[in-house]
């Protein structure tokens, strides 16, 4: 297999890690919103724990992002 090819393989697989994030950041919202309709009054101490999942989710697929992006410009 050419060093190219090999190149671009690892790129796309690491940027599948933009496809988890934006299942994870689903799944942050959607029991978020489950947990909030169902008891409103603690759904203000759970908004620390929504942006912090939030964070990470997105975080998780910026680094996948930049790991495709090294592969296919840095060597």
């Amino acid at each position: 297999m050419e060093v190219a090819a090999a190149k671009l393989i690892g790129a796309g697989l690491a940027a599948m890690a933009l496809i988890g994030a934006g299942i994870g950041v689903g799944n942050v919202f959607g029991s978020y919103l489950q947990g909030a309709l169902r008891n409103p009054s603690a759904a203000a101490g759970q908004q620390t724990n929504l942006l912090l999942g939030f964070a990470l989710c997105e975080a998780t697929g910026l680094f996948g992002l930049v790991v495709a992006f090294i592969l296919m410009f840095g060597f």
